[in-house]
């Protein structure tokens, strides 16, 4: 359990709490650090949309909360560091799957806040190459599409293209590459991939090979020692020509191509719609009311969003201004 976790009563009636917050580093604009070199100090100074969103619940009166910001350098189950010693909350553009709420043991870990972001998967394309790839069906065999490993982007994508069921259960024939070598699944979801976790053979996963001969493949980038961390990997490898396109949500894809000048482009876009928050330890009650109740004032329940921060990156620092305590 977190600690702090298990505080009792109504947030207008709790004595000031400081909050450790686990934020990923790497997911521009949504949620990254100053710095991106993880040894540096800037690494733990939070930025972006979710960065504003708990800058506006620090300050509401009435709310109780400080927050101690930390970058994480890994996306692999960021949402279960809330329920460890290192941190009270865990941010950083999480997708909230019930999936994601359970540890290793399959016991549940974590709840997640009310969702305020809203994601889309699609695809980051050389500009070159975005009336190809306007569709999904636009790859093909010799295209290979780059991920993260154990991101909705990942685990959507794989459905996308026929490799996964809903459920993650890989098609039959599909061969994984991985630290310890080839493993294939021969029978239709013997081996697993979803957005929360994989098969434990799948761990170490490093290219993903369809075994429909006119499919791309997937490679996975970002977590590789001696090269780059997170997004950077993938949009490097883009740049590069080492892979057709990333796969993985709309907007962290439009903010990597309006940063390169032109040089990328979004191309196609899922029509499935996600809803992102931060995970709090299971028990930490206390917590979870106190950003549930902020965050339903900051977005106005739900109709301010990411759309509204873009336009207005001192949205959220309004409407904490105008919060009266009493609420």
């Amino acid at each position: 359990m977190a600690a702090g976790a298990g505080c009792s009563g109504t947030p207008e009636s709790q004595t000031q709490r400081t909050v450790t917050v686990a934020f990923y580093g790497y997911f521009e604009p949504v949620s990254y650090s100053a710095d991106p070199d993880m040894s540096s100090d800037g690494f733990d100074e939070h930025r972006g949309y979710e960065a504003d969103l708990l800058s506006g619940v620090e300050s509401m009166d009435g709310i109780g909360l400080d927050f101690e910001r930390r970058g994480v350098a890994h996306w692999d189950d960021i949402w279960l560091r809330a329920a460890s010693d290192e941190a009270h909350l865990a941010c950083g553009g999480i997708t909230i799957l019930e999936a994601r709420t359970s540890g290793a043991d399959g016991r549940p870990a974590v709840a997640f806040t009310d969702g305020h972001i809203d994601f889309r998967q699609s695809l980051l394309v050389r500009s070159e190459d975005a009336e190809r790839l306007a569709v999904y069906d636009g790859l093909g065999a010799g295209d290979l599409v780059g991920v993260l490993r154990g991101t909705t982007g990942e685990a959507r994508f794989l459905q996308i293209i026929g490799v996964a069921d809903d459920n993650g259960g890989l098609a039959a024939g599909t061969t994984v590459e991985t630290d310890a070598g080839r493993v294939l699944a021969h029978t239709d979801g013997e081996l697993r991939i979803d957005a929360a976790s994989a098969s434990p053979q799948l761990a170490s996963r490093r290219r993903l090979i369809p075994a429909a001969s006119g499919s791309p493949q997937v490679l996975y980038l970002g977590d590789t020692e001696g090269s780059p961390l997170g997004e950077a990997a993938l949009t490097d490898a883009l740049r590069s020509g080492d892979i057709a396109a990333v796969a993985r949500g709309s907007v962290g894809n439009a903010e990597a191509a309006t940063a390169s000048g032109g040089e990328f482009a979004v191309a196609a876009t899922d029509t499935l719609r996600e809803r992102g928050g931060c995970t709090v330890d299971i028990d930490d009650t206390d917590l979870l009311d106190r950003m549930n109740q902020a965050v339903a004032w900051l977005t106005d329940n739900g109709r301010i969003g990411f759309a509204d921060w873009l336009a207005d990156p001192d949205v959220f620092k309004a409407r904490a201004a105008a919060w009266d305590g009493s609420r």
